[in-house]
């Protein structure tokens, strides 16, 4: 079984697409487990009437820690509520991620919207390093695949970490576990965030992201100024 858990903070906009996306799979076994850090919106009620099971989130890592407290599955499957599944991604991902013997897994990322300059930024500026990277340094965004037997030997996501709580995330197993990047299917990324600050403060933003973490640590303080549903107006 897969249990998928997504952290929510006033995502109706968004959560039906992916909750439908998820449904369309060609998986049975698996279960939505929806941590939620107190919407007023119309969340809880659209993930009610899909049957997933609802539970009391916070942070993103705080909310994805919980749902792996309750998770039934020995895979769990972390994913943003700004996300979708292309058809037999469940599938493709499972079947790379069993091959390659693999104890933790992200994604490459492809563009929602499908246009050309949109897709070749993401290659340049994010799938094409991590790919390069991949056995020297783990990275993940928007999608983490791990045993949950692994992500109890690291005690899950550290919820001190304010930014980049995901990068973190994977490094500590590819510590105790065998990392990988899924090359069979991407995960079609929201560009709100990149709309909202702009292409070149965001990039910058994770490029600083990425030499406080190499240099200085962990980030730990709110140096960024970014708080769970950022994005969300």
């Amino acid at each position: 079984m897969i249990s998928i858990i997504i952290p929510t903070l006033d995502e109706e906009k968004r959560l039906l697409f992916l909750l439908s996306s998820i449904k369309n799979q060609n998986f049975p076994d698996l279960e939505i487990i929806l941590a939620d850090a107190g919407s007023e919106d119309r969340t809880i009620e659209i993930a009610e009437k899909e049957g997933c099971r609802i539970i009391k989130g916070g942070s993103p890592s705080k909310g994805r820690n919980e749902g792996a407290k309750v998770a039934r599955g020995d895979l769990l499957f972390f994913l943003d509520a700004d996300t979708f599944l292309s058809a037999d991604f469940l599938e493709k991902a499972l079947k790379e991620f069993q091959e390659r013997k693999l104890d933790v897994a992200s994604f490459c990322l492809d563009s929602q919207a499908g246009r050309m300059g949109e897709k070749f930024l993401f290659n340049f500026f994010y799938n094409w390093p991590i790919l390069f990277l991949e056995k020297i340094l783990a990275h993940a965004t928007q999608a983490i695949l791990v045993k949950k037997e692994v992500f109890e030997k690291v005690k899950g996501f550290d919820e001190e970490v304010k930014f980049a709580e995901d990068h973190n995330f994977v490094r500590r197993v590819s510590k105790i576990g065998r990392f990988g990047i899924i090359r069979s299917v991407k995960i079609p990324a929201s560009l709100r965030r990149f709309e909202k600050d702009g292409w070149v403060l965001t990039y910058f933003r994770y490029i600083l992201a990425e030499l406080h973490m190499i240099f200085l640590g962990d980030i730990k303080k709110e140096i960024f100024k970014y708080k769970f549903g950022h994005y969300k107006k």
